[in-house]
């Protein structure tokens, strides 16, 4: 046996040797040595760790995969939100965004960044020292779970970098790494034609078999699963680090992620439509799949200036390709009962590979678009399917025989037989039970989901089982559970209760807005509860509130308004909000109070500011009473001035506005 000082050498040597070698295999696609050289440095490296086990470290690549199948994952919040971007589908719109990017920059020479839209799952990574430390999944922007061990068996994806590359790069030692997790498309061929050999069901498509599999709670099975790793953006501190997003990824790649190389610095929309007309055509020679181009402003100074809308960045935006479809015959319809009663129409179909995911039912919306496409029971149809919308039937082939038996409109829920309605003036039909389980199923699943009470653990298998017996007959009921409730159902262990307890209480912690957007009231979304939250303070006042006081909301209009006094003016729904508050959710808010220090004054922002985001500058001047706008005119009162500012400065100084910097700005907030 060496010496520990030899061993510890021996083991470096190898260690950066392994290293070297599943970089050039699994980043750069260009390896060096065959796979039974590469499995003998790692069984060398392994024996010696065995023997000096007080030596090995959590870098070392033998510590990708390891250790016992975890019981859950813990939830973690994200230095920054990890948001989404808006979508364009024609360059029309492309063509706005950009002018809307000139006009809030006051700039007509903006460079841009293309980078292809790979159809995986966000992830961030966060290194220290220039090593992994964790791996947390988007989850609902805010707060993500942490998949460290999982991550870690991802070769592409660095265990550790050595400072002095970091260095070299322009890269701090301790810094955030986001990227796209996918599947290559063969790697999901091949997992899928081993299940059919196996009599197993396959899955459906590579995104969501990526989402699945590093959620796995035994890292060796995702191990199993090869993904890989393109990241897009580096943080420090959750704010972007580099002046330049092109810089950025030349840097990411100088240490060694894989850097997706089918990116463009371009400098004009016409070089962007260029990029996004030659991937249309290409996409499918990828090794993986996409479903758009994603357009990035270059400069991080003008990114910051830009800001972002409620929950999107408007530096960035997404062009989604067309939809791609195929024709298949449709056997039959269903109608499928919602969580707010609506019944919809669900064709059946002989299953078909559409940019592959194989697509077994498509949405016909409502009865109205059955009878404008003329569909019959029988025919055959074109299928599309874009990105993550729902596939639909788009119209009916008349190339091939025509069906003969017609859709009949609906006469009862299929789910529990009540009588179905239909109001004069809308298109639906919707099961008036109250009571109805395909109601009671879809109307917990919306409370418990991420983006609303956050109830890990809560999913439609355990909903069902409680809703079947009678344990949850409305949403208020989930804070009545106890663990012999939950130990008397199927599949149901100590630790596993344990773990829906400790959710269901930690939703209580949960803001107002989120309370109010999981109450299910028709045409409220999660961005018009905020406004709720925000503009009535509690729950209390909310109920109170008329039709007038309702409309006097951000984006509340007469129809969202009424539904809102339509759902407290039911006896039941009262009392369901009456005891979702006894149970001890929260119902008071925070109400957005404006200051009047700054009434009547308009400022415009521009260039990047040292202490503040664009959004968080405009946050404190609109809480002072003050109004932001886009561009200088000889209404503005003052122009706040960072590093990099544009031909807004200039403007400002042409009419005489007065400049300040963010110290200035500080000081007439406060």
């Amino acid at each position: 046996m060496p010496a520990a000082k030899d061993a510890e050498k021996k083991m470096e040597a190898l260690r950066e040797k392994i290293r070297h070698h599943e970089h050039l295999y699994y980043v750069l696609d260009d390896p060096e040595i065959s796979d039974a050289d590469f499995d003998k440095l790692m069984q060398q490296l392994k024996n010696l760790e065995s023997e000096h086990p007080s030596l090995v470290t959590p870098d070392s690549p033998t510590q990708r995969v390891g250790g016992k199948p975890r019981e859950g994952f813990v939830k973690v919040a994200h230095s920054s939100p990890m948001l989404s971007l808006d979508n364009t589908y024609n360059e029309e719109e492309l063509r706005d965004w950009e002018r809307r990017v000139h006009e809030l920059t006051g700039r007509s020479d903006v460079d841009y960044v293309c980078e292809l839209k790979l159809d995986g799952m966000s992830l961030a990574l966060t290194y220290e020292g220039g090593k992994l430390q964790s791996g947390v999944t988007r989850g609902d922007g805010s707060v993500g779970e942490d998949v460290t061990l999982n991550v870690r068996t991802v070769r592409s994806i660095p265990l550790s970098i050595p400072k002095e590359r970091l260095k070299k790069a322009g890269i701090p030692a301790d810094f955030e790494v986001r990227g796209e997790l996918l599947m290559p498309t063969a790697s999901f061929k091949k997992i899928n034609e081993e299940r059919e050999r196996q009599g197993l069901p396959t899955f459906a498509n590579p995104r969501n078999f990526t989402a699945g599999t590093v959620r796995q709670l035994d890292p060796n099975i995702t191990a199993e699963r090869r993904m890989d790793y393109f990241p897009y953006i580096l943080l420090q501190n959750g704010r972007t680090y580099f002046e330049r997003h092109s810089k950025t990824l030349a840097a990411l790649d100088a240490v060694g992620f894989k850097v997706n190389p089918n990116h463009k610095l371009v400098h004009s929309m016409d070089e962007v439509w260029s990029f996004i007309q030659t991937w249309e055509e290409k996409r499918d020679s990828l090794p993986y799949e996409i479903d758009g181009i994603v357009i990035k402003v270059d400069r991080t100074g003008l990114q910051d200036e830009l800001g972002f809308t409620g929950k999107a960045p408007r530096w960035a935006i997404a062009y989604k390709y067309a939809a791609r479809g195929g024709i298949t015959k449709l056997e039959n319809i269903r109608w499928q009962t919602g969580r707010t009663g609506k019944l919809t129409p669900v064709a059946e179909l002989v299953p078909i590979l559409i940019g592959g995911t194989t697509v077994r039912n498509a949405t016909l919306h409502n009865m109205d678009e059955i009878r404008r496409l003329g569909v019959k029971i029988g025919d055959w149809v074109r299928v599309e399917r874009g990105g993550d919308v729902i596939p639909k039937v788009v119209e009916v082939d008349k190339d091939h025989p025509r069906g003969e038996k017609d859709v009949e409109d609906p006469v009862k829920c299929s789910v529990c037989g009540s009588k179905v309605v239909r109001t004069e003036g809308e298109v639906d039909y919707r099961c008036v039970n109250a009571d109805c389980p395909a109601k009671l199923v879809g109307t917990i699943l919306h409370f418990a989901s991420r983006g609303v009470m956050n109830i890990d653990g809560m999913g439609e298998a355990l909903v069902t089982q409680l809703t079947e017996r009678g344990l949850v007959k409305n949403v208020a009921d989930i804070y009545k559970l106890s663990k012999t409730d939950l130990l008397s159902l199927e599949r149901m262990g100590d630790k596993s209760a344990q773990n829906v307890l400790d959710e269901i209480q930690n939703s209580k912690k949960l803001p107002l807005e989120r309370v109010i957007y999981g109450l299910g009231i028709r045409m409220v979304g999660e961005r018009t509860a905020q406004f709720l939250a925000e503009h009535f303070g509690s729950m209390e006042a909310l109920e109170r509130a008329s039709v007038e006081e309702l409309q006097a909301v951000d984006e509340v209009g007469p129809r969202i308004a009424e539904s809102i006094v339509e759902f407290f003016s039911i006896p039941a729904n009262r009392r369901l909000v009456e005891r979702l508050g006894e149970a001890g959710l929260a119902f008071k808010g925070k109400k957005k109070e404006r200051g009047t220090m700054l009434a009547g004054k308009t400022f415009v922002l521009t260039g990047m500011l040292a202490k503040y985001t664009r959004d968080e500058a405009k946050k404190m001047i609109e809480d002072a009473g003050g109004k932001v706008t886009g561009s200088v005119s000889k209404k503005t009162d003052y122009v706040v001035a960072g590093a990099d500012a544009g031909s807004k400065l200039d403007k400002a100084k042409e009419l005489g506005v007065a400049v300040i910097d963010e110290k200035e700005m500080e000081t007439l907030v406060k």
